[in-house]
């Protein structure tokens, strides 16, 4: 196996002192930050995971199983904030860089890993910017090859803001395809944690459910989960189905297509402002006039920080709620 950084093509260079947030006239701004990301949380979840480092920091030092949706929920407002939170952007991008300080180790076949090596590093934001991709064409239909340019042009903006070694990042969009398709063929490891994230079995239902009669929903779980993962194995590259021993067939393929096309249509009809995370659609919200500038940033609701005995651990985001609005 190659190097879990050897794989990337772009010259080594410094992170720039003063890199600039990303604001509304970003295609960014436009196509991230929606509640239809959320159907590619196990894919996300699970394409990190294969990465070897990352894999065994959560397997020796996540407790993401013990709450997974309070885990992704909560996760997503410093992860939105990177691109929206405008002039404090740097600031939440190097909160979310200090929750992975102390995650470093040795894996089970003996190799050290960090999760602030900067192949590793990468790799995650690779996820975030490539879900962004393929979920604006699965759900809206094929991206043009400049918008594809100025998709890369802006991750790259995005991911200088966490002060990170550039040394990692390829150095155009055709030469993130290849790193890409590098990984999924030569890096990536089928896991433990992988398996686990794909493991929906006892999945329970989320925070904002509770009231969901729990009888009802065993009986659901089964059907849904197995539909989730299902599409999620149509976003995976063929090599990743390969790697995870996934069969894929034409007539999946075109029936995937579909339903992602109809979820887009189906986006269409909620209004614009509410197809936004709540720290996206501030992040709106500021530039269009409708909050102030300085407005407290938005935090996750309480019903998603982690046990009181976490809470104070430096590789969470546990923000402090009392002057919450």
């Amino acid at each position: 196996m190659r190097s879990q950084s050897s794989s990337q093509d772009a010259e080594s260079t410094t992170p720039e002192s003063d890199p600039l947030p990303l604001g509304p006239d970003s295609l960014t701004w436009k196509y991230f930050g929606g509640w239809r990301g959320m159907l590619f949380g196990p894919w996300a979840g699970s394409m990190q995971n294969m990465h070897p480092g990352l894999g065994a920091g959560v397997e020796d030092h996540s407790q993401f199983f013990d709450e997974r949706f309070e885990r992704l929920y909560r996760s997503l407002y410093p992860i939105y904030g990177v691109v929206f939170d405008g002039e404090r952007a740097p600031e939440t991008a190097r909160q979310v860089r200090g929750y992975h300080n102390t995650i470093k180790g040795v894996d089970k076949l003996g190799r050290k890993y960090h999760a602030l090596d900067p192949g590793t590093y990468y790799w995650a934001h690779a996820t975030f910017f490539y879900s962004l991709v393929i979920s604006v064409e699965w759900f809206e239909g094929p991206l043009t090859l400049e918008q594809k340019h100025r998709l890369f042009d802006e991750h790259v903006q995005w991911y200088r803001l966490y002060g990170m070694s550039m040394k990692s990042v390829p150095g155009s969009w055709e030469a993130f395809t290849e790193y890409w398709d590098d990984m999924c063929r030569n890096v990536l490891e089928d896991n433990k944690a992988t398996r686990d994230v794909l493991d929906l079995s006892n999945l329970d239902r989320p925070p904002f459910m509770r009231w969901f009669p729990e009888p009802i929903w065993k009986i659901v779980r089964p059907p849904a989960t197995r539909g989730f993962i299902w599409l999620t194995v149509g976003l995976y590259d063929q090599a990743v189905r390969d790697l995870l021993e996934y069969s894929w067939s034409p007539r999946e393929e075109k029936l995937h297509r579909l339903i992602g096309r109809a979820i887009g249509l189906g986006n269409r009809l909620v209004p614009w402002r509410y197809r936004y995370h709540p720290r996206a659609r501030a992040g709106w919200d500021r530039v269009s006039g409708r909050i102030t500038a300085n407005t407290p940033l938005v935090h996750t609701p309480a019903r998603n920080l982690p046990p009181i005995d976490r809470r104070d651990s430096p590789v969470h985001y546990s923000p402090d709620l009392s002057e919450q609005r």
